[in-house]
């Protein structure tokens, strides 16, 4: 039978083995979004909301997305709807479910409410190949 020790060797093994995200996605701040502007990263802004059926919707959508070698430079940046109302204002937002696509400090897509994978895939590939 196998001993407790042995599933926290298994489980660290796992973990240490398991593949890496190749985008980094992270709660919005102010500086991460400037430094990844002056670095002339692809970003994308995803405005979300818990209780909004369509960002359950974009949010495995934009993982998987975010997990491809092709889009290891893209930055995800989740904002809160309900609690970053003075970003969600300043990005000139009115919804959640708000994606927003930049590249540097040039926005070069926006989209409300799309759920379509290839749609958003399209819109990101605008900054990655910009």
């Amino acid at each position: 039978m196998p001993t407790r020790r042995f599933f926290l060797t298994a489980s660290a093994l796992l973990l240490f083995l398991a593949p890496v995200r190749a985008g980094e996605i992270a709660p919005f701040s102010q500086q991460s979004f400037e430094a990844a502007q002056a670095a002339g990263r692809p970003i994308l802004i995803e405005i979300t909301a818990p209780w909004c059926p369509t960002c359950k919707v974009q949010a495995p959508i934009i993982e998987e997305l975010a997990s491809r070698d092709s889009l290891k430079d893209l930055l995800v940046l989740r904002v809160d709807f309900d609690t970053q109302t003075d970003t969600v204002r300043s990005l000139g937002a009115n919804s959640q479910s708000t994606l927003i696509v930049f590249r540097g400090r040039n926005e070069v897509s926006r989209s409300i409410g799309e759920t379509d994978p290839k749609a958003i895939e399209a819109q990101i590939s605008m900054a990655v190949a910009g």
